[in-house]
């Protein structure tokens, strides 16, 4: 019997994703291509019609949770935030915890995904929505910002994020939230961006200020591995 659905922002709703684990586990063991709607629309227990009016495709099933993720990140980027940066790692977050939260989920679409050249294609586009996203709210909460900026932070937060998410989707390693916190934070130290307080030395002393002055023409690698340099050298 179909069930009703909602599209709110609360997130995906679980109708959607129980019919995309449906999907999912048949894709898994009889292939995508050899999979019908039909088929979903029976082991997921609903009508072919409602199976096109929620979804479209069998592609899009696949990734039923990511309009209403895109909504509830647009939706965090559009309240007021003191550091736009940190907002856009948070909104990176928001993502990472829905696939943490059903992994045996996640681990599924992965291997089903990486099975099949179409729906990698598909997944490169659906990520980069999440990096219009990102660098759009940058441009606009910080006018200023040279474009390219926005444009290279948003590509780094995507790319630490996804390549954590993947080490966690395929069972590489447990990655938890934590982590993906801290490696955030470090693209915001690599853009320079990080607000957070100084960390004190071990010894409870305030960490020594390192001072450094580059030509306007020096790459941003050159400046980065001479600080970098420095910091590693004992006083």
């Amino acid at each position: 019997m179909d069930q009703p659905t909602s599209r709110g922002s609360a997130g995906p709703a679980p109708f959607r994703l129980a019919v995309a684990r449906s999907a999912l586990e048949l894709f898994a063991e009889q292939g995508f291509d050899a999979t019908s709607v039909d088929q979903i629309a029976a082991a997921a227990g609903i009508s072919r019609s409602t199976f096109f009016r929620q979804f479209g495709s069998k592609e899009d099933v696949v990734f039923a949770d990511h309009t209403a993720l895109l909504d509830q990140a647009r939706e965090l980027l559009a309240r007021p935030h003191d550091d736009p940066w940190l907002a856009v790692c948070e909104a990176a977050g928001l993502v990472f915890d829905h696939f943490a939260a059903d992994d045996g989920l996640a681990e599924l679409r992965y291997a089903v995904v990486n099975a099949h050249p179409a729906l990698r294609d598909k997944e490169l586009v659906t990520v980069f929505r999440y990096e219009k996203l990102f660098e759009a709210h940058l441009r606009y909460t910080l006018p200023a910002l040279d474009p390219l900026e926005s444009v290279r932070f948003a590509a780094a937060v995507i790319a630490t994020h996804n390549y954590l998410l993947r080490e966690f989707m395929r069972g590489a390693r447990p990655v938890t939230r934590a982590q993906m916190r801290d490696a955030l934070d470090d693209v915001r130290r690599l853009f320079g961006v990080f607000g957070g307080p100084a960390e004190p030395s071990p010894d409870g002393r305030q960490e020594d200020v390192v001072v450094a002055v580059f030509p306007r023409s020096a790459a941003r690698s050159e400046v980065m591995a001479a600080v970098q340099r420095m910091l590693d050298t004992p006083p």
